[in-house]
């Protein structure tokens, strides 16, 4: 597969790992950082985070609508751009506090415009069989990324104004490369692209189905994301627990492309079944909140969200009517509504199960709803589908006014013709 890629996807991986190293050198440390330079409580910095992830998230269909007008190269080289003036914001954040909101949210519209074009810029010179190990190895460079830019964050925690000052650098280098990038040749009709359509319709012709599921996918994943740490917080040392999560992210990096060409030739309700099964084992297996269960569990939610995450984007590519930049626009913001609904239901529901001290029940239901929502959002499809074919075979009848018999005098019955039917 590596040789199968052209000098600009190679170079485009090295950008996104590098981007990912970036990004991720930071944001896992915001809320600390937020809290003691802002001065707020908890509950003020999650309001800050949650709308700078909203604009990341809903944002992103239209940034890929943008991307797709102005082509990928310059998008890209945009977002670059944007992340660079983020880093900046944060270092000045370090003597004015107001800076730093406003770097995370440079940093977050940045993100909203380089994930779809970084992807769309990948597989838009691809076949359709080409795609699994395409996107599954920009997928690969970013969740390795993901894994060592929280490392990297760590070395300089206490020196945030020199771990800004690199990030700043960092981006700068990597807006020179973009620059430096081919510029793309434009999608042609038969390719799965058509001419842009305007902003306001950027939903329109949406693939329903890979859009539900990745929604439910980001909503069971998010849960594990979000709340194995307090889980494990006296029952695992912090650095067991840290070296898991790299391990997670880790697994990614290695299952996808391991796992690509079988992914891409799955129909997609075996992919579901085997990555949903995966997920299940994953969460039942965090239940015993012993070091060798939350790691099996991790390896185990490595393997099924490898699966889920690339079958998602792949089938989203093969409904969808729009470009691939477009598609992938509209995953990220199913991706965004996952991962609300995993924090909100998630966190009432592990709060819950923390006031009957009944914790390993939490990911028990987790396993349950891995294994009950995948077969209902097939069925619910499959019903859905078959209503809309109904419809169509059988459109309904324009009423006309009621001819009498005999020959008629106006309108189509004219020469003989038939009347119209009421």
């Amino acid at each position: 597969m590596w040789r199968s890629l052209s000098g600009a996807q190679r170079a485009l991986l090295a950008g996104g790992l590098l981007v990912n190293i970036g990004t991720f050198a930071v944001y896992p440390y915001l809320a600390v950082l937020l809290r003691e330079r802002l001065g707020a409580g908890m509950a003020q910095v999650g309001l800050v985070l949650g709308a700078a992830t909203l604009v990341q998230f809903a944002g992103a269909p239209f940034t890929a609508a943008f991307a797709e007008r102005v082509g990928l190269k310059r998008a890209l080289t945009l977002a670059t751009c944007l992340y660079g003036l983020g880093a900046l914001a944060y270092l000045g954040g370090v003597a004015k506090p107001a800076l730093m909101v406003a770097g995370l949210f440079l940093s977050c519209g940045a993100g909203a415009l380089y994930s779809p074009a970084y992807r769309g810029y990948l597989v838009h010179s691809a076949t359709a069989g080409q795609r699994p190990g395409v996107l599954s190895a920009g997928n690969a460079a970013g969740h390795l990324g993901i894994a060592l830019g929280p490392v990297a964050g760590a070395l300089f925690l206490h020196r945030p104004a020199l771990l800004f000052t690199l990030s700043a650098a960092l981006y700068a280098v990597l807006t020179a490369g973009h620059l430096l990038l081919r510029p793309e040749r434009p999608e042609r009709p038969d390719g799965g692209g058509r001419a842009a359509e305007p902003f306001r319709r950027v939903l329109r012709g949406l693939a329903s189905l890979p859009f539900t599921v990745t929604v439910v996918t980001h909503y069971l994943y998010t849960q594990f994301y979000q709340y194995l740490a307090v889980f494990t917080e006296g029952r695992l040392a912090t650095a067991v627990h840290g070296l898991i999560m790299m391990g997670y992210s880790l697994g990614l990096a290695v299952f996808q492309p391991l796992l690509a060409r079988r992914t891409g030739a799955a129909r997609y309700p075996v992919a579901m079944a085997v990555g949903f099964g995966c997920m299940a084992a994953g969460m039942a297996a965090f239940a015993t909140g012993r070091a060798a269960g939350v790691a099996a569990g991790a390896v185990a939610l490595s393997a099924g969200t490898a699966v889920l995450f690339l079958k998602n984007d792949l089938e989203a590519l093969a409904l969808s009517d729009r470009s691939a930049t477009v598609t992938f626009g509209r995953q990220r913001l199913a991706v965004g509504v996952g991962t609300s609904l995993g924090g909100l239901i998630g966190g009432a529901l592990y709060g819950w199960f923390e006031r009957v001290e009944l914790l390993p029940g939490f990911w028990l239901a987790l396993a349950v709803q891995c294994l009950l929502l995948p077969p209902l959002v097939l069925v619910v499809a499959r019903r859905t589908g078959r209503a809309g074919r109904a419809r169509r075979a059988d459109p309904p009848r324009r009423a006309g006014p009621v001819t009498p018999a005999g020959p008629a005098v106006n309108g189509p019955g004219r020469g003989g013709d038939p009347p119209p039917p009421p």
